[in-house]
């Protein structure tokens, strides 16, 4: 069932609102422009209703914040308003609202707006999932990974669980390209991504490519004992695979692994913790590669070899 948002002052001109639609969508309310802004950051909602006259930060604010984030940038955003004029109608169209819902409410206008934009938003998203995939592995790339990070960080944050970051490269890689061409390069990739997938399928379990022969892993839940571990499981099973490579540098495909495990405090330090994740990848690659190395919630490393 799709999720809607609304987002108004008034209780019960909120409660009204909902009992018109609730019959066909999974429907939230909050009463502060505050507590909308950080829902649909949190939560994954397909439209959002949003009242324009609301004390301390109005719809038209809440609604430029929205188009800012680019967790929220795509949801939809119908404005509801009393203040049926055409400047007002312009301005929250130029801000970014698909459309308008006048007060006092007509259900069936109302359901008709709401069934119309909520199937927009799926096709658009059908068409950015086919966007957002990488054609080579399957897996996510990196304009979806970008996007997913950033969610899953936030909702790490709010529940305060465990958030574990990881970086995988294909060791020497290049040497494999130039050994057995480019075209064999990319069977490795893909069964490695294949391989990495394989053993990281729960629900709060992410991969994507991250560019070349590199890939991220995100996870959430898991202590950083359990995520290092798991990773280890990982790596040998991709050495497992028995692919050949350049004896000259390694019997087998291998890959190094470095990551990372934080329990989120604040918002807005993803990345902080991304470049600890890489710099555990390049202590992997420098004691010898085909390892993994890991920085747990007190960022003391552990070694697997």
């Amino acid at each position: 069932m799709e999720k809607i948002l609304i987002v108004d002052d008034s209780l019960l001109q909120a409660t009204q609102l909902k009992a018109i639609i609730e019959d066909e969508y999974d429907v939230a309310i909050a009463q502060t422009a505050e507590e909308g802004l950080r829902r649909a950051s949190d939560e994954d909602f397909s439209l959002i209703l949003l009242d324009v006259v609301m004390p301390d930060m109005d719809g038209f604010t809440l609604l430029k914040k929205l188009q800012e984030e680019i967790i929220t940038q795509n949801v939809p955003v119908i404005l509801i308003t009393s203040l049926a004029d055409a400047v007002n109608e312009q301005r929250g169209l130029v801000l970014g609202a698909v459309d308008y819902i006048t007060k006092p409410y007509i259900p069936l206008i109302v359901k008709a707006r709401v069934d119309t934009h909520i199937k927009l938003h799926k096709y658009r998203r059908q068409i950015e999932e086919q966007s957002m995939t990488d054609q080579l592995t399957g897996v996510a790339n990196r304009r979806r990974y970008d996007r997913y990070s950033l969610s899953k960080w936030h909702e790490a944050a709010r529940l305060q669980v465990p958030f574990s970051i990881c970086m995988f490269d294909i060791d020497h890689f290049k040497m494999y390209n130039d050994t057995f061409g480019h075209p064999a390069g990319d069977k490795v990739i893909a069964a490695i991504a294949k391989t990495i997938s394989s053993h990281l399928q729960r629900s709060t379990d992410f991969v994507a490519r991250y560019g070349g022969e590199e890939f991220v892993a995100l996870s959430m839940g898991d202590p950083s004992e359990k995520s290092f571990q798991h990773l280890q499981k990982v790596r040998q099973a991709i050495e497992d695979l028995h692919i050949p490579h350049n004896p000259t540098v390694s019997e087998w495909v291998t890959v190094s692994i470095g990551g990372v495990t934080v329990i989120p405090e604040t918002r807005g330090v993803y990345d902080v913790y991304l470049k600890i994740a890489d710099t555990m990848l390049y202590d992997a690659k420098k004691n010898g590669r085909n390892q993994v190395v890991w920085a747990n919630e007190q960022l003391k490393q552990m070694f697997e070899k």
